[in-house]
């Protein structure tokens, strides 16, 4: 009998010691709960924390605290990365700190990698120079092709023997810090492969071009001299209406990428008068390689060219031109809006 009233004794001090357990867990579960929920006072301003490639979970909480997230005991945020199954999957990067956030929702960010994005745009009309020196100007990318002159550059790029100039297709792209502007050119420079090959397969029948590469040439000259949007076919024509003529093309921008860094804002009769292999005035045909970066509306200009008869434009002063089929008409324009006469 004595041995019976232990053991029933023992039976439910025992069950009195699991049910304070639950009742215990049970509270540290909705604590954890409710701290997970709460909306985090985040610092003003943009903050940013960086995840480093190896960081475990204790130096991830140390960069929160020292960016300014004082919610929550340091147990509670490791035991909420426990439950939510997070801490040995935090994913290195650069995470922007802004609300409104929650504890649960910030681990979450860490874990789905949703790291900050920059952006690059590359502008429709640069020239290879004027690449370069916006991406040396950005300071979220690492410059691993700074050193390399442009021959190297595009050997990097797997393009051995293939001029740079032209050969990055005009658009913003996205990147996060640290990335390499190599990478960001590969990128940018297999956007121009597609763009250009979608476009020399459904080019217009009958076009002087030889290849996509003469394609390109042309839509860079009609990138530079396009001032209205509309009027990039009208200036396409003009000159495949002269290369099937044998006319040289007389365009001013390929006179001046030829002139390189002795171009100070103006355009000579003497420039236009010294050879060089980008002069059309003295020489026929395309040049040898593209003067700039044409954005995807040049080259389907270049590849489907406006209709008629024009031979000439001259630019009429409120940023369009005014296109004519006989130099007598070409010559009339440019005494009224050129010369004022």
């Amino acid at each position: 009998m004595a041995g019976t009233k232990h053991s029933g004794s023992f039976i439910r001090s025992f069950a009195l010691l699991i049910l304070l357990a639950a009742v215990v867990a049970g509270f540290a579960w909705q604590q954890l709960q409710e701290f997970a929920a709460q909306p985090l006072a985040l610092p003003s301003g943009r903050t940013s924390l960086v995840i480093e490639p190896g960081d475990h979970f204790g130096e991830v909480l140390g960069k929160l605290r020292r960016a300014g997230v004082g919610e929550g005991l340091d147990l509670e945020w490791k035991a909420l990365a426990m439950t939510m199954r997070v801490a040995s999957r935090l994913q290195a990067g650069e995470y922007e700190l802004s609300g409104p956030m929650t504890p649960r929702r910030l681990l979450l960010m860490f874990a789905r990698g949703e790291v900050v994005r920059y952006r690059f745009t590359l502008v429709e009309g640069w020239n290879i120079r004027d690449l370069r020196k916006a991406l040396s100007a950005e300071p979220n990318l690492a410059h691993d092709g700074a050193a390399l002159d442009d021959t190297a550059l595009m050997e990097k790029l797997d393009r051995r023997g293939v001029s740079a100039e032209g050969r990055f297709l005009p658009e913003t792209y996205f990147f996060t810090r640290g990335s390499s502007d190599v990478d960001l050119l590969d990128r940018a420079a297999k956007a121009m492969d597609e763009e250009l090959a979608k476009a020399w397969a459904a080019r217009d029948d009958g076009l002087p071009l030889q290849s996509p590469g003469e394609l390109l040439t042309l839509a860079s000259i009609v990138e530079k001299e396009t001032g209205q949007a509309s009027e990039r076919p009208q200036i396409a024509g003009v000159f495949v209406h002269r290369l099937k003529l044998g006319m040289r093309l007389q365009t001013d921008p390929t006179v001046i990428y030829g002139m390189g860094s002795a171009y100070d804002g103006n355009i000579r009769k003497t420039d236009l008068e010294t050879d060089t292999p980008y002069n059309t005035y003295s020489r026929a045909g395309l040049p040898p390689t593209p003067i700039s970066m044409p954005g995807k509306a040049a080259i389907e200009a270049a590849a489907h060219p406006g209709k008629g008869d024009a031979l000439y434009f001259v630019a009429s002063g409120n940023g369009s031109h005014v296109f004519s089929a006989t130099l007598d008409e070409h010559n009339a324009n440019v005494r009224k809006y050129q010369l004022k006469h």
